[in-house]
This record gives C-alpha cells, sequence and structure tokens, in this order.
C-alpha cells in the first residue's frame, strides 16, 4: 500500500485546487452524457448527519475517458453548520472503484477544493470536469481507493456559503464519507483527508471534529496543503495597505461571504473606487461578470478593498477570528505544507497556526519550503505520508 499510494500521482502537477475565480466557470447547458438518473441501490432511509437526500448519476462524468474505472454520483446530503449546529442540506461528489472491493471494503479519500467561488452555482459537483478536480480522483479510484469530494455549505445546494469556515467545511468533508458510505455498498471505514488551500483548512477542521462527530468512522489523518487555517491577519494588512496582488483579490469574496451570513457587516466599510464599480464581478465565479475579472483586477488598489475605520478593520478580525484554527486538539495525525513565498495565505500566519495545534496536543508532521508559493505543494512527500497512514505507519511529529 505504502509503495502504491506513494506513486499514485508522481509526475502528475498538483492541480490548482485554490482555482482563481473566473478562470473556470459551471457552465449552463444540458451535460452531453444524458440526463441524471436516481441511484436506486442508495440508501435514503436514514435522516441524521451524512445521510442523502438524493444520489443520482453523474454521466456528464463518467462519459469521459478518464473516468471509465469509477461509478460516481452527485449526493445532496445533511450536514451541519459550524457556527450554530443547525442542520443543513449540501452537496458533493463521491465515486468508488467498478468491481469487486476488496475485503473490508473500498478505503477512503476524501478530497477538499480550493476556492471556487461563493455561490451555489459554482459548486465543483455541476462541473463535468469537477472544475478540474476529476484529474485528482481519478488516478485514486485507479488504485483502488473510493473518493468523496464535498462542495461545501451553500455551493451547489441552497444555503449561504460561508467562505473560510472551515468547522463547517470539515463537518461537510466528514459527512461526504459518510454519504459515500451510503451511496455505494463495500466502503470501508477507514479515511484520509487531503485538501488545498481552503481545502486545506477542511481537513484540518475535519481533523479536529472527527473523534467527537462521527467516532463510527476511523479517521487515520488528514494532509492541509497551503491551509487557510487562520486568515484573520487579512484586517490588520489591509488596513496597512500592504495586501499582494492575489490578497487584494480575495478580499472582496471574503467581505461578501460574511456580509451575506451577518448583516451588520457593511460592505462599503470595505469597498470604494474600482472595488465599489466592480464587485459582482470581483465575486462572481459564472459569466458574463467572469470575463470582465482581469480587467477589474487591474483597477484594483489597496485603499479601494481597505477598512474605511478601525471599527471596520476590528470587526472583520473578529469574524475571522471566530472561524480561525485550530479550535480544539487533533482526532489523528495532520502533515501541514506550506510556503514561505506563499502570496495568498502568509507563511507566519500558518507557522502560528501550526505552533497552536501542537501546544493543544497531537500529532503534526510540518514540511515547510522557503521559496515555494501557494501552489507549490511537494505532492510526493504528502502522497508518501498517506501511504503510511494507510497501511497504519507512525509518521514524524515535529510539535
Amino acid at each position: 500500500m505504502v509503495v502504491v499510494l506513494a506513486q499514485l500521482l508522481l509526475g502528475r502537477a498538483l492541480l490548482p485546487f485554490a482555482v482563481p475565480l473566473g478562470l473556470e466557470f459551471v457552465n449552463s447547458f444540458p451535460s452531453a452524457g444524458g440526463a441524471p438518473v436516481a441511484i436506486d441501490t442508495a440508501d435514503i432511509t436514514d435522516a441524521g448527519p451524512g445521510s442523502l437526500v438524493t444520489a443520482t448519476t453523474m454521466p456528464g462524468v463518467t462519459r469521459r475517458v478518464e473516468a471509465r474505472n469509477l461509478r460516481a454520483a452527485r449526493v445532496l446530503y445533511r450536514s451541519t453548520f459550524g457556527d450554530t449546529g443547525e442542520p443543513t442540506v449540501v452537496s458533493g461528489s463521491v465515486f468508488t472503484p467498478k468491481g469487486p472491493a476488496p475485503p473490508g471494503g473500498w478505503p477512503v479519500v476524501a478530497i477538499g477544493h480550493g476556492t471556487v467561488g461563493i455561490d451555489n452555482p459554482c459548486a465543483p459537483s455541476l462541473s463535468d470536469t469537477m472544475l478540474g478536480a476529476l484529474a485528482f480522483v481519478t488516478p485514486f479510484i485507479d488504485r483502488g481507493f473510493a473518493v468523496a469530494v464535498p462542495d461545501y455549505q451553500g455551493l451547489g445546494a441552497k444555503g449561504i456559503h460561508p467562505y473560510l469556515d472551515a468547522r463547517t467545511a470539515g463537518l461537510n468533508m466528514i459527512d461526504s464519507v459518510r454519504a459515500l458510505r451510503h451511496t455505494f455498498g463495500e466502503v470501508s471505514t477507514k479515511w484520509l483527508g487531503f485538501g488545498h488551500s481552503q481545502g486545506g483548512a477542511a481537513t484540518w477542521a475535519a481533523n479536529e471534529q472527527a473523534a467527537v462527530y462521527a467516532p463510527e468512522l476511523r479517521l487515520l489523518g488528514t494532509v492541509a496543503a497551503a491551509p487557510a487555517a487562520d486568515v484573520s491577519g487579512f484586517a490588520d494588512k489591509s488596513m496597512r495597505g500592504g495586501l499582494t496582488s492575489d490578497q487584494l483579490l480575495a478580499m472582496p469574496v471574503i467581505v461578501e461571504s460574511l456580509a451575506r451570513i451577518h448583516p451588520e457587516l457593511q460592505r462599503d466599510d470595505f469597498r470604494a473606487g474600482a472595488a465599489e464599480q466592480y464587485w459582482s464581478v470581483l465575486t462572481a465565479c459564472q459569466a458574463p461578470q467572469i470575463y470582465q475579472r482581469q480587467a477589474a483586477a487591474e483597477h484594483l488598489r489597496q485603499q479601494d478593498v481597505a477598512p474605511q475605520s478601525a471599527a471596520a478593520a476590528d470587526q472583520l478580525r473578529e469574524l475571522l477570528r471566530a472561524w480561525a484554527l485550530p479550535q480544539r486538539p487533533l482526532s489523528a495525525p495532520l502533515s501541514v505544507w506550506y510556503g514561505g513565498a506563499d502570496t495568498l495565505v502568509d507563511a507566519e500566519w500558518t507557522a502560528a497556526a501550526i505552533a497552536r495545534a501542537c501546544a493543544m496536543g497531537g500529532t503534526v508532521t510540518v514540511q515547510f519550503e522557503p521559496d515555494k508559493g501557494h501552489a507549490g505543494v511537494d505532492l510526493a512527500s504528502q502522497l508518501d505520508w498517506m501511504a503510511k497512514r494507510f497501511a497504519d505507519q507512525p509518521v514524524p511529529n515535529d510539535c
């Protein structure tokens, strides 16, 4: 198992899990693969977290050559809003290999995607390529793993997407594994999470919550690559006018998502000039706005997204800190990769989050590469780490 998984994606470039808004969008045309149909064998009798509302085929996915060896389902399933504990319905995609399962069932990899947008139609499950993530799913499938990919709350299903709320995304990830097991038979309780950027924070948060939230599942560990674990630093950095170009583009999305959940947050406290003029373009994930995004970005300046007052900065900082990780001790080993040249999530923010996680207790393997950026993940080392956990082998603790 160690050798097989370590060889899984060697030679493949890391896909942009943090998809820059505007580069890919979900189209509104019917899939060329035909209409989805309900999966009759799916278990929709339960009503708790992870239980199914619907499970339908994904003909637009399975008609693709690279997906010839898998079974796929788009699922609506029950989950939990991390802020309030209220039940929710979210969407996602689940997959297993074709053919007989190994003894004990297919082991599971849950994949946390990066930023795709904050609107309902931005969900990967609505795209025939899963906005590029399908190329990450199929190698795992080809080597005997089942895969679950949550869309996250408010993407693909009704509701507001709490962007950068890792606690909620983590619960959605855990429940995607449950939904996978309700959809297809012969799926193991053993699972491991992998995520990048927004998904890196999701898989970290899933780790923290798994033991209490889903004791019937056996989490072996999680990989958080360039995780957006604590981005409360956006408030002070924007106040100083020190945001990078990537962070400038992220600010409207962060503020818009927070304002939808917290009406007391005034958008106009964080938008002026080009940000005010192009706000709908800068926060969109669909045509026609995405075609205007690059032009809008060229007009964006620091003062256009900076908090208009110290009180506004305080409010933003407080809201982001409420979602920041860590929040509790880990349930299983965690591997964190991050780069010193990351222009979206500052390296010092990640280092501080790791230090706090270590102080809470648990096993944390850390790989820091000073010259790497947000998407420069050393995938080979992380796959080796995952392989060791699937083989129940110990991993380094760098705390």
